[in-house]
C-alpha cells in the first residue's frame, strides 16, 4: 500500500437516512469500498464538525455521535465502532503545524460514519476526523489540505464528506427535481473540477451568482477543497452519484483510482 498513493474521495452524503436505506447512493458506497485498495486508516473531513482552528479526533475508541433529530429509531440505534488512531492524529497534527490541536473526547459524527459504514461495514479500519474552521476562507482550507499529502503515501484514505450544493432551507422533500440554480451551480463546479481550475473553486462565493443559494453556509462545500488540494498533476477526477435532488447535490469525486 505504501508504494502506491492512496486515492482521495469526496462523498456527497445527503440525508442521514442513506446510512440505513437501500438506495442507489448507499449501494454505490458499498461497491466503492469493495473496489478501492483497502486503506490502513481513514482521515475524514466532515461537514458536521465545525471547530476553532484545525482539530483532530484522538480518542482510541471514538463513540458514534447521532448529531441530528426527527429521524426513526433505527438510525439512532446505529453504531459504528471503528477504532480511532491517536498515532494518525498526531502525524496529521505535525503536518498541519502548531495551529492544529488534538481532541481526545470527540467521536465520529454522521458525516463520517453514515458513509463509512456502507464502505467498510466491519468497522475495523481506524478513523480520525479533522474539524472545519468555517470562519476561514476556501484558500486557507486548500492550503491546510495540501500539507496532508504525505499521508497518501502511507495508506491513508482521505475522505471529504459534504455536498457541493446544500440548502436545506428551501429543500422540497416530496420533489426530487432540482432547482435550476442548484443544477447550474453543480454543473459549474463539475466543469471547474474537470479543468483543474482550483483557484476558482477556492473562491467559490465569486464563482457564480448561484453560489449564494447553493452554498448559503460553507461547511458542506469545504470538504471538497480538502480532496481537490490533494490532486496531483496527471491525476484525473472521476464523478459518480451526479444527481441533484431539489437543493442538494449528491455529486461525488474520486481522484487517483
Amino acid at each position: 500500500m505504501a508504494d502506491r498513493k492512496t486515492p482521495v474521495l469526496f462523498l456527497g452524503h445527503g440525508s442521514p437516512m442513506n446510512a440505513i436505506e437501500d438506495n442507489a447512493w448507499r449501494r454505490s458506497w458499498q461497491a466503492l469500498g469493495k473496489r478501492l485498495p483497502r486503506p490502513r486508516a481513514i482521515l475524514c473531513v466532515s461537514a458536521h464538525w465545525e471547530t476553532d482552528g484545525p482539530q483532530l479526533t484522538a480518542h482510541p475508541q471514538p463513540e458514534t455521535i447521532h448529531d441530528f433529530y426527527g429521524f426513526p429509531k433505527p438510525l439512532f440505534d446505529m453504531r459504528y465502532p471503528a477504532p480511532g488512531s491517536p498515532e494518525l492524529a498526531r502525524r496529521a497534527q505535525e503536518l498541519i503545524g502548531a495551529e492544529a490541536r488534538l481532541d481526545e473526547r470527540r467521536g465520529l459524527d454522521h458525516g463520517a460514519w453514515a458513509v463509512l459504514e456502507p464502505m467498510y461495514p466491519e468497522a475495523d479500519i481506524p478513523v480520525v476526523q479533522l474539524g472545519l474552521d468555517t470562519r476561514r476562507p476556501g484558500e486557507w482550507h486548500y492550503e491546510v489540505a495540501k500539507k496532508l499529502a504525505p499521508l497518501r503515501e502511507k495508506g491513508v484514505l482521505i475522505v471529504g464528506s459534504g455536498n457541493i450544493v446544500h440548502n436545506l432551507r428551501v429543500f422540497r422533500f416530496h420533489e426530487t427535481k432540482p432547482y435550476d440554480w442548484a443544477q447550474r451551480f453543480d454543473d459549474i463546479v463539475a466543469q471547474r473540477i474537470r479543468e483543474h481550475s482550483h483557484d476558482d473553486l477556492q473562491s467559490y462565493t465569486r464563482l457564480d451568482p448561484d453560489a449564494l443559494l447553493s452554498v448559503p453556509t460553507p461547511e458542506h462545500y469545504l470538504p471538497l477543497l480538502y480532496v481537490l488540494a490533494l490532486q496531483e498533476p496527471g491525476e484525473t477526477a472521476a464523478f459518480f452519484n451526479e444527481e441533484v435532488q431539489s437543493s442538494i447535490s449528491m455529486r461525488s469525486v474520486l481522484i487517483g483510482a
